[in-house]
């Protein structure tokens, strides 16, 4: 899951990316308004985080903007403000819920995964591509009714691969989903773990469902 953290606090930023990665989240952070809604907009999220008090605009005005752009993805608000005016501009502005600073981690994480829940119950849990499944809230897979067993990444590059099926993808938006901001995409690693990814999903199967494209990428599908 990829989320969007908007947040200016850097003390506050590290420790938020740091426990929600521990968690198995996918996680970006942007410091300020621009570099928010640039991400925003470039970016596949599944959930974005963002506060209120933001250098070069509010976290009302993104909030607002984003909305206005179509865009779906469940908004969470933090602000030190705990003004009952503020909780309902904010949700009146499109955020899904608010959380007021200070808070306990495990209430954002609580928060977080009830976010991600709502929107998985608008979305198929399992996905079926022949004759493999994808559970992709309880992260189960099954090949010809073989239980497969897979490491954080591979799970996650499934994962990617399932919800662009049937799409050649490229390096750029595979390593966006997989990886922090600190991989670097010009490593072989990411051939390395379609290879081991490939091995569990494909060798002994027919038919071959990982598929590459030379120069282009990758395609999960018949």
């Amino acid at each position: 899951m990829r989320l969007l953290l908007v947040e200016d606090d850097a003390e506050l930023a590290a420790a938020v990316t740091a426990g929600l990665r521990e968690q198995g989240f996918q996680v970006r952070h942007a410091a300020n308004f621009s570099a928010g809604r640039s991400q925003a907009d470039d970016g596949d999220f599944d959930l974005i985080i963002l506060d209120v008090m933001l250098p070069g605009g509010s976290g009302f005005d993104l909030c607002r903007q984003l909305r206005a752009t179509g865009l779906a993805t469940p908004i969470l608000m933090l602000t030190a403000r705990d003004a009952v005016d503020d909780r309902v501009a904010g949700l009146d502005v499109g955020a899904d819920d608010y959380l007021t600073k200070p808070f306990a981690f495990r209430e954002l994480l609580a928060r977080v995964r009830a976010l991600a829940r709502r929107r998985r119950d608008l979305e198929p849990e399992v996905v079926a591509i022949a004759d493999l499944e994808v559970d992709l809230a309880r992260r189960r897979v099954v090949r010809a009714g073989r239980e497969i067993e897979l490491t954080a990444k591979e799970f996650a590059l499934l994962a990617c691969f399932v919800e662009h099926r049937d799409q050649v993808i490229g390096r750029a938006l595979i390593t966006a989903h997989v990886w922090d901001d600190n991989h670097d995409p010009f490593t072989n690693v990411l051939e390395v773990l379609v290879r081991r990814l490939r091995r569990k999903i494909d060798d002994g199967f027919e038919p071959k469902l990982i598929h590459t494209f030379r120069g282009a990428g990758y395609r999960l599908g018949l």
